[in-house]
């Protein structure tokens, strides 16, 4: 791996290290190295969104940041603000001779103008290292200003045969400890998670994170209902509410078939993670209801295998939508047309 990607392979972990912390911010990455190789100052962007990387970096180089190479995973902030001053105006008084970025800014507040003042003041740049892994570092907050609502990750744990739970809904635990401490992980990961009523009352789900030093990023709770308000619990009352969520970029629902349903049959889902684990219920029950889908030609070319790795004695599948996919005609207007009873919790 050349220098340039290693180094922005360390910035974009640090920007993962921020995910489900930064809302309503980007969970950006930054690393300094020195014109003698050595690292000098790392950032990612702190809790709330401020300071950003790039300022948490600078402080932490100091002087040693004069001449050097900052590695950062999404062009550095151009716009003022009056939470803090422009990444890029810190940036140029602090006279780096290189700055490398993985992704352009989208917010057209920026977009491109960081750039363009970074090479004005004499300061050479270099676009695109590590685009990939930092845009799907990114994909949250990407997804919120591209389509105005989080990211939306459907988590399930299944069986063999594609079972969610026993008829009576015993469902604790289809899956083993290693795949249940990974969906700690990705709640960790998460600014939010939800779950419908049903499952709420069924198995008064705690959602927090119980991984040893992880504790305290246990994220915000909600709860898809049209019942009354829980202490302690957000309320959408519909899977289209998810567009009010301005301070949150990452959403993982957690809830039970018809809460699936619902977001699958709004066409809200970004990403699926399968937790398969090898076992056959038979019957028992199923992990969707009606998705606004009539036939098998439609369903094809939806989505695509990103991930797959073993857990314990479990598999995980990571799925992502196909982005130029889009509902024909009579789909939409099925979709529409179907009710909020669809997900009765």
């Amino acid at each position: 791996m050349s220098g340039d990607r290693r180094f922005m392979a360390d910035a974009v972990a640090l920007g993962e290290s921020a995910r489900g912390r930064s809302a309503p911010n980007p969970n950006v990455g930054c690393v300094i190295v020195s014109a003698a190789g050595k690292i000098v100052g790392r950032g990612a962007t702190a809790d709330g969104g401020r300071p950003h990387a790039e300022a948490i970096a600078l402080d932490q180089a100091g002087s040693k940041a004069r001449r050097s190479t900052v590695y950062v995973t999404l062009e550095p902030c151009a716009h003022d603000s009056p939470r803090g001053p422009a990444c890029t105006d810190l940036l140029v008084a602090a006279k780096p001779g290189r700055v490398v970025i993985a992704l352009r800014d989208p917010d057209p507040r920026t977009s491109g103008q960081g750039i363009a003042r970074l090479r004005d003041a004499g300061i050479a740049v270099k676009l695109g290292t590590g685009r990939e892994p930092a845009r799907r570092s990114l994909s949250g907050w990407l997804t919120r200003l591209r389509l105005g609502r989080p990211r939306i990750t459907l988590k399930l744990a299944l069986s063999i045969d594609g079972k969610i739970a026993l008829p009576s809904g015993e469902s604790q635990w289809i899956t083993g400890e290693d795949a249940r401490r990974h969906v700690h992980l990705e709640r960790a990961r998460s600014d939010m998670i939800l779950v419908g009523r049903g499952t709420f009352l069924a198995d008064q789900p705690r959602l927090d994170v119980r991984l040893p030093g992880l504790e305290e990023r246990s994220p915000r709770r909600a709860l898809l209902t049209r019942g009354a308000a829980v202490d302690g619990w957000e309320i959408l009352q519909n899977p289209r509410d998810v567009e009010r969520l301005h301070d949150v970029n990452d959403l993982l629902v957690e809830g039970g078939s018809a809460t699936a349903t619902a977001f699958l049959g709004e066409d809200l889902v970004d990403r699926i993670l399968i937790y398969r684990a090898p076992i056959i219920v038979g019957e028992g029950k199923s992990s969707f209801g009606y998705v606004g889908l009539d036939a098998i030609a439609d369903a094809h070319g939806r989505w695509t295998l990103v991930d797959e790795r073993r857990l314990g004695v479990d598999r995980l599948e990571v799925y992502e939508r196909v982005p130029s996919i889009r509902r024909s005609a009579a789909s939409q207007d099925k979709r529409k047309s179907l009710p909020f009873s669809a997900h009765p919790e």
